[in-house]
């Protein structure tokens, strides 16, 4: 017989009552780690990244899907190891790229950073303009209002708060897009075999399309950024399996949205041969007479809260590598007269992009452009170092990664670097 029928049942309660306690603690402590990873990837699908995924599947097809399913492997490895060294040294990546590399290495990283995170901003901003004017607000009023915001939201509001409102917009970017690919009526059995199986014909602009595809999931300022936010959020080595989580959760959301955003553009636009368009706003335009208007507000509603997702963490990413290189105080937590320094930044970079879209003329393609080719040629640089770091056990300690982690981050690091080159060579 069961020892549980011998006990009384008021101690049956107290230890069920014990049980439910206990698992709400661990619910509650795995909570709190939440976020890096779920910001990170959704912040990952910004306008750059939307605008990539509809070209692709306007032009294509299906036939880059796989390339979404293996960039999703090479994206969890990349941010695992970004966030286990913020969680073995409480400390963003290039204030440990200074103490281990000196200071010439670091700025070296750091300037390069910064331009090519300008070129990003901006394309936040073309992205939040264009959407917005779909619905015929004026571009400069959208992105003058926006970058305010964003300055304010981040000033203003505590950690908790921030983290929040990104977690939230990524929501919301991840339905627009879901419902957009159902809305869409796709082939979802041929979606589901061409995922796993490489398709397509081996031609220039097909490679070119599998590194836009991947460089666009994998960034130099979202390395950075994950192992910023872990440390200014205050996580610790205990935290190393509810961050894995985090991580794993936020790369799956990444690739399943940049699908998502793939399907709906091949079961409509490349279905009826509308495959010259430039951009999501193109996008977002075409797909009204082929599915209807809901379609078309779903995706300039996805376009517009990715953008600002992208405008609130590129920016707080190149502030946070400034600040770190200097060793001035950085983090949200942080009030204006506690970090005059992190918060000027702040506020310049974003202000500094916003003049590219407000004055006239400007040839805003040219700087997408250049940013693509920083983008290209940082972050295997960045990775380099990264992974330099993450087999240091005087580094890491006991969270040094083993040799597998490090084996797949070497080998995700070699065909990154192969494919940027390629990139920057035939953008050349």
């Amino acid at each position: 017989m069961s020892n549980s029928m011998f006990t009384p049942p008021r101690r049956r309660r107290v230890y069920r009552r014990s049980g439910i306690v206990r698992l709400r603690a661990s619910l509650l402590a795995l909570f709190a780690v939440l976020g890096p990873g779920l910001v990170s990837g959704f912040a990952d699908n910004d306008a750059g990244g939307i605008t990539t995924y509809s070209v692709v599947g306007a032009q294509f097809g299906y036939d880059l899907l796989w390339v979404v399913l293996a960039s999703l492997l090479a994206l969890f490895v990349t941010q695992e190891v970004g966030a286990r060294l913020g969680l073995a040294t409480g400390q963003g990546l290039m204030a440990i790229v200074r103490e281990q590399f000196g200071v010439r290495w670091a700025t070296f990283a750091v300037v390069t950073m910064l331009l090519a995170n300008l070129g990003d901003t901006v394309a936040e901003f073309a992205g939040i303009g264009a959407a917005l004017a779909l619905f015929g607000v004026p571009i400069p009023v959208s992105c003058l209002l926006s970058a305010a915001l964003v300055v304010l939201l981040l000033a203003r509001a505590n950690f908790g708060r921030v983290q929040l409102a990104f977690v939230l917009v990524g929501i919301g970017v991840s339905l627009a897009y879901a419902v957009s690919a159902v809305l869409a009526r796709p082939d979802w059995g041929r979606t589901a075999a061409y995922l796993v199986v490489p398709h397509g014909n081996l031609t220039a602009a097909y490679l070119l399309a599998v590194v836009g595809t991947v460089g666009t999931t994998i960034t130099p300022w979202g390395q950075s950024f994950i192992q910023s936010y872990v440390a200014d959020k205050g996580l610790g080595p205990q935290h190393l399996g509810a961050s894995r989580l985090d991580i794993g959760l936020g790369a799956a959301l990444t690739n399943v949205v940049a699908a998502f955003i793939v399907v709906a553009c091949a079961a409509t636009l490349w279905a009826h041969g509308h495959t010259s368009i430039a951009t999501a706003a193109d996008a977002a335009r075409a797909l009204g007479p082929l599915v209807g208007h809901g379609a078309t507000i779903l995706f300039a509603v996805g376009l517009f809260a990715a953008s600002f997702l992208g405008l609130g963490t590129v920016p707080l990413t190149s502030a946070y590598a400034a600040c770190e290189v200097f060793g001035w105080e950085t983090g949200i937590d942080w009030n204006w007269r506690q970090a005059p320094q992190f918060y000027g930044l702040l506020s310049f970079f974003v202000g500094f992009a916003a003049l590219f879209i407000v004055i006239p003329g400007l040839p805003l393609i040219g700087v997408m452009f250049l940013s693509q080719v920083f983008d290209g040629l940082l972050l295997p640089i960045i990775l380099v170092f990264v992974f330099l770091l993450a087999g240091r056990r005087r580094v890491m300690g006991r969270l040094r990664s083993g040799r597998i982690l490090l084996g797949l981050g070497w080998v995700v690091t070699a065909v990154i670097g192969v494919m940027s080159v390629a990139l920057v060579l035939s953008q050349l």
